[in-house]
């Protein structure tokens, strides 16, 4: 009996074992080699390196386009983060009844996330200046360090939201008819029977997009990279950005590799609570 067990488990374990390998090779050693290169002073390409210790630990909270990148990374995540989930649970409340209006919307509203990151940046940098400026003369918020990251959320919440309204419609579909019966013959408004009923009982699902667009919004780098290059300025560079332009921009591997570790163990931490 347990050697069939053991048997059934092996079996199972090597479905696994080409993703296991696939993620050790090319995630977990990249990411141990990375501490000693986060210990030197080196600009990528060359032989030489110079062991510097600790020391881009200790400029990474001295340096002021860190913390431009972290603020701008923190601001892009909770406009994403909020604006995404609200707009996808009041969809899935509108749309949840299965019928075919509601299925050609929910289609119509899905269907921005199944393009790229980069396709979608290029469709809103038309939109905003070749519609919004031209048609309507409002400026594009890409040209506005004020607005700049305001103006990508809006791209991350356009592409996210059907994706957060597809997660909400399963966990509501998942309920029971009767409460609402219940609440029915109670005479219970709207509001509070949306409260008490469906809000707490998709607390998994809410916890679930809360999670997937923290960690998205994070790391995010395809759309401020594809919009605009960081700009204007500084007021839309990113931490991967930031890690990405040491690397490959300034030459400055040493730097670099020691933000994106500070950075990885950041989202981890960070991640890890919000779940």
């Amino acid at each position: 009996m347990k050697a069939s067990k053991l048997k059934k488990e092996f079996v199972s374990f090597t479905f696994l074992l080409p993703a296991l390998l696939f993620f050790v090779l090319f995630v977990v050693v990249p990411f141990i080699q990375g501490f000693p290169i986060s210990m030197m002073e080196w600009d990528g390409m060359s032989v030489e390196k110079v062991f510097v210790g600790l020391d881009n630990y200790k400029r990474i909270f001295q340096d002021p386009n860190v913390t431009n990148a972290a603020k701008n990374t923190v601001l892009f995540t909770i406009f994403t983060l909020v604006g995404a989930n609200v707009l996808g649970l009041a969809f899935a409340v509108m749309l949840s009844k299965v019928n075919k209006f509601n299925n050609v919307l929910r289609t119509l509203i899905f269907m921005p996330f199944c393009l790229s990151l980069v396709l979608s940046s290029f469709v809103w940098r038309y939109i905003y200046t070749d519609v919004f400026y031209e048609i309507f003369n409002i400026p594009s918020p890409l040209g506005s360090p004020q607005w700049v990251i305001l103006g990508l959320a809006i791209i991350s919440i356009w592409r996210d939201a059907g994706y957060c309204m597809v997660i909400y419609i399963a966990a509501i579909q998942g309920i029971s008819s009767d409460y609402y019966e219940a609440a029915d013959n109670e005479g219970c408004p709207a509001i509070k029977k949306f409260t008490r009923i469906p809000l707490p009982m998709i607390a998994p699902a809410i916890t679930a997009n809360i999670t997937l667009l923290l960690a998205w919004g994070m790391k995010v780098f395809d759309y401020p990279m594809a919009a605009t290059k960081g700009g204007p300025g500084r007021s839309s560079e990113t931490l991967a950005m930031l890690v990405y332009n040491n690397l490959f921009g300034y030459f400055r591997a040493g730097y670099g590799q020691a933000i994106a570790i500070v950075f990885t163990f950041a989202i981890f931490i960070i991640s890890t609570v919000a779940a």
